[in-house]
């Protein structure tokens, strides 16, 4: 598996999402770049589908949660937090408030929980009222 080219595609994805965010529906580009970003989407799930879906099965199982596995995109943000680069120049991520999927879990009773898919490196967070709590699974 090469994780430096899902990380590319993924942040790829993730920054058209934030410059997304940032435009009023009134913005002449912003048809455009919706539909760039449908097609990456598109292309991000038909490649990795088959790499994701089986770790979301071990997470749901963890999570003791029988809320039904999604395509890969939709667990993104609309909106993603660009840290500072590290040493070799590699911008991450973090995410907070509601986004994700929303889950339901017998592990954790009644809470807003919900799960996010971050870029660089590619892993799964959970998000419990709205503050990243623990990573589920990393790329490597």
């Amino acid at each position: 598996m090469n994780w430096d080219k899902l990380d590319e595609q993924l942040t790829e994805i993730v920054k058209k999402r934030n410059l997304l965010s940032e435009m009023d529906y009134s913005d002449e580009s912003y048809d455009d770049l919706e539909e760039a970003l449908h097609d990456l989407e598109d292309d991000f799930n038909e490649e990795y589908e088959e790499i994701f879906e089986p770790q979301l099965e071990k997470i749901y199982a963890k999570l003791k949660s029988d809320t039904d596995i999604l395509l890969p995109t939709a667990y993104l943000a609309n909106k993603y937090k660009e840290m500072l680069p590290d040493a070799k120049g590699i911008v991450t991520y973090e995410v907070v408030g509601n986004e994700g999927v929303p889950i339901e879990s017998d592990e954790l009773g009644k809470v807003d929980m919900r799960i996010v898919l971050i870029p660089n490196p590619a892993r799964f967070v959970l998000l419990i009222n709205g503050n990243p709590l623990k990573e589920l699974w990393k790329s490597r």
